[in-house]
């Protein structure tokens, strides 16, 4: 028994080692910044492009991210409420006070405060996939012209503050009518750099706010689902946070 796990030991070193040499021979090395009022106003295209002034209208959304996490986020308000398995959270993004429960069970203690930071760090993730495209302007981002495979126009947004991940970088490839159609990550929690996903399977919100709902690429492929826009949260559903203090 003990040979055997040794061999399986070795045998995942081995597939560890030849994942982080083949990581190393397609990883692509991080464009290098150039701010410019070019690129500014491409990226004011490109808010145009999916109506982000909509999104300022858009007071509560609703989505299911990856199948997994099911989200009313009351923007308005500074309300979220995630829904996961048997788990359930309501929360105060301002100061990230909230409530959350395990089976009807409310949470306490130590197991409440890590019920809240673990829905914090999949909120930054979650309505960032969302909606990155509100986010070009952001404090501490830069904006960069850049030329994609094919010839086609790039944007690199840099972020140096916010969330969760400061540093992140992404480079939006864009369609003809300057709406992206991929972009390209340069982010912590992926050891590869330069993996594309494209975007594609917009919607139109109630509000006007347009939102790309699914992402393909050569790792994964990431879904948006039950996606809905109001003005207000009680549009969508009324009392939902009535358990939030």
């Amino acid at each position: 028994m003990r040979r055997r796990g040794r061999r399986v030991a070795l045998a995942l070193l081995l597939l560890l080692a030849l994942l982080g040499v083949g990581g190393c021979l397609i990883s692509e090395r991080r464009p290098e910044s150039a701010p410019s009022p070019e690129a500014d106003a491409l990226a004011r295209r490109v808010e145009k492009a999916v109506a982000a002034e909509a999104w300022a209208r858009t007071g509560a959304v609703r989505f299911t991210f990856a199948g997994r996490h099911a989200w009313l986020w009351d923007r308005s308000g500074g309300r979220v409420r995630l829904r996961s398995g048997d788990s359930e959270v309501l929360m105060h993004t301002g100061d990230r006070r909230g409530v959350a429960f395990e089976d009807g069970r409310p949470l306490g203690g130590e197991d409440l405060e890590k019920a809240l930071a673990s829905t914090w760090s999949a909120f930054c993730n979650d309505t960032f996939w969302l909606n990155p495209l509100v986010k070009l302007f952001d404090d501490g981002t830069r904006r960069s012209l850049r030329t994609v495979e094919g010839g086609g126009p790039g944007l690199l947004v840099e972020y140096g503050a916010g969330g969760v991940t400061p540093g992140d970088a992404y480079l939006w490839h864009l369609g003809p009518d300057d709406r992206p159609i991929a972009w390209q990550m340069w982010v912590q929690i992926l050891p590869i750099g330069g993996v594309q996903m494209g975007w594609s399977g917009w919607q139109t919100l109630a509000t006007g706010a347009v939102v790309s709902t699914l992402h393909t690429g050569t790792l994964m492929d990431l879904a948006l689902t039950d996606v809905a826009g109001a003005a207000r949260v009680e549009e969508l559903e009324p009392g939902a946070f009535d358990r939030l203090p």
